[in-house]
């Protein structure tokens, strides 16, 4: 079943426009990715990416975190019960998960990778990162794939290792940027193999080779999970193609330039040039109407396999909704999709 165009409820508009203005000061890869998107994906996609962003605040910024999480718990509560906090992000969220039945599984994982921030937990293991990131954006790759209309496990499971690949992207990125907040993301075992003293590391920041090394073997594999998900974007919709490979190209590209700087470097944030940046766009576009959909195999990692089982789960039917505007428009939409049910036959 097609989900409709658009997110049709009484301030929809208002709602979206809301959430784009949140994102459009602060959040650059989701403004480039919504303007290659087309604006029936952009449209819920600035709902889902407005959430989160909130989320990720409130408890990377928040004076009391254990109270911000139990506050996030609660709108998720209540957005899922289909009474949202009289907020536009919330509203606007609220419609996406209905529209596009995404399970309460997914946001209630990405706020518990938001958690883990919160308790400064440490990463012991690749295993250990990747867990982390199939939180934080694992999470969101299964509710954009959803978004997309694709909800088939080897899809989900692409999706699921490039957002992984996308967050050890990241985490390379922004290693200097993390330590001197205390923060570390890279397996504290390949560190202390690579000959890194994590506590000393952390009580003072500085770029070496062993640095250098762990972050360009965390690369490597997110290289691994960047070639793996190519057949997941091969079977997108061709008009959401080019902007998601485009954003592949992008962060891997930002991975290329951390392990090109060398160790003297290790510790600065790594930046795409902006003519590459509009070259490997452009590479995107022209590359994307000629992905060829492609069967899959390969099991998703572990560390996602519950995502995509709660993503990939059958969707439950709409429920009718309380208020009588509401009710006449769900009856309004389900004869409609009877109508196009029986035509089909």
């Amino acid at each position: 079943m097609r989900a409709p165009d658009r997110l049709d409820h009484p301030s929809a508009e208002a709602d979206i426009a809301a959430c784009a203005n949140l994102l459009r000061g602060g959040s650059r890869s989701f403004h480039a990715a919504s303007r290659v998107l087309p604006k029936r994906i952009s449209e819920p996609a600035a709902a889902l990416y407005a959430f989160c962003r909130v989320a990720d605040d409130a408890v990377d910024h928040g004076h009391d975190r254990p109270a911000a999480l139990a506050l996030l718990r609660e709108r998720l509560d209540r957005v899922y019960a289909g009474h949202p906090a009289p907020q536009a992000i919330d509203r606007a969220f609220a419609a996406t998960v209905t529209r596009y039945r995404i399970p309460r599984a997914l946001p209630e994982a990405l706020l518990e990778g938001f958690a883990w921030d919160a308790e400064e937990r440490e990463y012991e293991t690749l295993s250990d990162v990747t867990a982390y990131a199939a939180r934080v954006a694992g999470t969101v790759g299964a509710m954009m794939t959803l978004i997309m209309g694709r909800r088939e496990p080897a899809v989900l499971a692409r999706a699921c290792d490039l957002g992984v690949a996308m967050q050890f992207t990241n985490i390379a990125r922004d290693v200097g940027e993390d330590a001197a907040n205390g923060r570390l993301y890279l397996p504290r075992a390949w560190l202390r193999e690579a000959g890194v003293d994590v506590a000393e590391f952390l009580a003072d920041p500085r770029p070496s080779l062993g640095v250098h090394r762990v972050t360009g073997r965390l690369l490597a594999v997110a290289d691994g999970l960047y070639a793996r998900s190519m057949p997941g974007i091969a079977a997108l919709p061709g008009d959401c193609r080019p902007g998601i490979l485009a954003a592949r190209y992008l962060y891997a590209e930002i991975g290329h330039v951390v392990v090109k700087r060398g160790p003297a470097r290790a510790l600065e944030r790594a930046v795409v040039p902006r003519a590459r940046q509009l070259s490997l766009v452009a590479g995107a576009l022209a590359r994307a109407p000629f992905l060829a959909e492609r069967a899959d195999a390969t099991p998703p990692l572990p560390e996602v396999a519950f995502l995509v089982d709660a993503a990939s789960a059958p969707a439950r039917l709409d429920l009718p909704p309380q208020t009588i505007e509401d009710r006449i428009a769900w009856l309004v939409d389900l004869f409609e999709r009877l109508e196009r049910r029986d035509v089909a036959r």
